[in-house]
């Protein structure tokens, strides 16, 4: 050929790929272009603008890859020695296995609050007028309790029953009047356009879709040319794509219904590649009633979501009219109702997530209210959550850990090597062999767990690939104290050695005690004369439900290989319950 063109992605990645190609097909000076859609437009455009290979950019995959490496062939030895065989350890899933270790910790160390709070349903008096207006529901609307002699009681205020109690008897024949009515109106404008990771964000928000599945459809809906470049951290958006939106905008809802100009979004992040586009649909025309013939289900929701949010970030404002009542009883206390009302609905015209409608009933201030009934209610201040696979994306974004191309690999990693698993909620907790494994590398290795090194690790990657500093100096800077520290903790860390748990049962080959151990897929039972009896069998973790099914075996836990939990009758495979749900007892 006379030509060559390397047409990979416009990434790290993408660039060494092409780079490698071009070394092992020997190729002189190949043309190096890049698109972000799969278009005849797109790609036009990308053969006019075609460019040599960027070396830098290879070199700063090229370190990264050599510093991933070089932690993970030195660490996971060093974990098979001092914990057991088959572990590994790496510069960012250690990094993501210590966010969710700590969170546990959080959980498990925190101390529920005891705090009461008391609401009012409150009802329009009957005026003579209107009569019906006693009976009708519409006119009656709660008020939460908020100030006591004028001053707003916290959140945490009323701690015990006792309280609420004297509240009770305080408002006992109390009279209720509407103080004041505060109405303003406020825009709530639209939200970015997708990126990589409020993508995967909101696909798991609406369809509890998995960061590994959310990419499969993407690409696969960026391969049909349905969809711009999966894998981004930018706002960017093309004229071309701001000009479509405006024109489908227009014909489908009204002109009013277009910003009046066009919405340009700046991400936060330093790093992030304002060369790259937002995540798009190729061609804003083609709604989901148009292909929806074409595609898989999972492809139509996507595609719906994609389509929604970039139409919706350049639509007009929606208008809400918030109404906010001040209610005083004789005695002191002042409750608050909110309402809103969507007066022109703007963006929620196809992207209709942000605003719930609250209507309160047509009121006036100074007039009387009937008390129907007091609610007091008793809660108890929660422990944060478990990180969701969406929250923990949040997460490692937020501190600059990662890159939009990894953030799958990293959560589907380490469900795999089973350092997490999901627990009956789809959130994600440590192991008892991730919680080892993340103790040992905090205890010695603590810089390369460290979320601020991984972070800044990530910051010099990018100031390779805009030659600002070379590659060479920053392996050179990480490798030789890591060599020094990790030959140092060879000789200072003892091994851990890790209880073994009877099981109670006998091995039916030899008749030993059946123990539990550890391996790379988690707990299994094995015979305790190893090596000289090799029997194993899976590790059953009862729930001791009754299997609703045969009513003889018990519910068990058990894992897919992809780490995700499920639950199973003991009796398998002459019972074959299996539910995601864990059954009632």
């Amino acid at each position: 050929a006379d030509k060559i063109i390397l047409a990979t992605d416009e990434d790290r990645e993408g660039e060494a790929i092409a780079f490698h190609i071009a070394k092992i097909l020997d190729l002189k000076n190949p043309e190096r272009i890049v698109f972000h859609e799969i278009t005849k437009q797109a790609i036009k455009e990308a053969l006019k603008n075609s460019r040599n290979i960027d070396m830098s950019l290879v070199n700063a995959q090229q370190a990264r890859r050599i510093i991933d490496r070089l932690v993970g062939y030195n660490l996971s030895p060093f974990l098979w020695k001092k914990v057991m065989r088959r572990l590994s350890a790496g510069r960012v899933q250690s990094v993501a296995v210590r966010l969710i270790c700590e969170r546990e910790k959080e959980i498990k160390e925190f101390k529920p609050e005891e705090y009461w709070t008391i609401a009012a349903l409150l009802q329009l008096r009957e005026t003579g007028t209107k009569p019906e207006r006693k009976t009708d529901a519409k006119n009656e609307f709660e008020a939460v309790l908020y100030k006591k002699d004028g001053k707003i009681i916290p959140k945490l205020g009323i701690k015990r029953k006792e309280e609420i109690d004297k509240i009770i008897k305080d408002l006992d024949g109390a009279e209720y009047k509407i103080s004041k009515i505060e109405k303003k109106e406020r825009m709530q404008n639209p939200l970015p356009p997708f990126t990589t990771s409020l993508l995967q964000q909101e696909a798991w928000q609406k369809f509890h879709f998995s960061t590994k599945y959310t990419m499969r459809i993407a690409q696969s809906l960026y391969e049909k040319g349905l969809c711009t470049y999966h894998r981004t951290d930018s706002f960017n958006l093309s004229d071309q794509s701001l000009f479509g939106a405006k024109k489908t905008i227009e014909e489908k809802f009204g002109k009013n219904y277009w910003a009046g100009y066009f919405r340009k979004y700046k991400t936060k992040s330093k790093s992030a590649q304002e060369a790259h586009e937002a995540i798009r649909p190729t061609n804003s025309e083609k709604t989901i009633e148009e292909i929806r013939n074409k595609l898989k289900p999972e492809e139509q929701k996507l595609y719906d979501l994609i389509w929604r949010r970039f139409i919706a970030c350049q639509m007009a404002a929606a208008r809400v009219d918030s109404t906010t009542v001040e209610i005083e009883t004789t005695n002191n206390y002042t409750f608050k109702a909110d309402g809103q009302i969507i007066k022109f609905d703007g963006f929620l015209k196809v992207y209709p997530f942000l605003i719930k409608e609250n209507i309160l009933p047509e009121i006036k201030e100074n007039e009387i209210l009937e008390l129907l009934k007091l609610i007091p209610s008793q809660h108890f201040t929660k422990p944060p959550a478990r990180y969701s696979e969406a929250t923990l994306v949040k997460v490692l974004e937020k501190y600059g850990i990662g890159r939009p191309s990894t953030y799958a690999p990293i959560i589907s990693t380490i469900q795999t090597r089973n350092y997490v698993e999901k627990d009956e909620k789809r959130k994600l907790k440590p192991t008892e062999i991730g919680n080892i494994v993340n103790d040992i590398l905090c205890d010695h290795f603590s810089d390369i767990v460290d979320i601020n090194f991984t972070a800044k690790m990530e910051e010099d990657l990018d100031e390779i690939a805009e030659s600002k500093i070379e590659w060479q100096k920053l392996v050179e800077d990480f490798y030789f104290p890591f060599e020094k520290n990790l030959k140092k903790k060879e000789k200072e860390v003892p091994k851990k050695e890790i209880a073994e748990e009877k099981t109670g049962e006998k091995c039916p080959k030899c008749g030993k005690p059946l123990i539990i151990k550890y391996g790379r897929y988690g707990k299994f039972c094995a015979c305790s004369g190893f090596p000289e009896c090799k029997f194993s069998k899976p590790y059953l973790d009862s729930t001791k439900i009754a299997c609703p099914k045969c009513k003889k075996g018990e519910v068990v836990k058990l894992k897919t290989k992809r780490g995700r939990l499920f639950y199973g009758c003991s009796k398998y495979p002459k019972c074959d319950f299996m539910s995601w749900q864990k059954p009632k007892a």
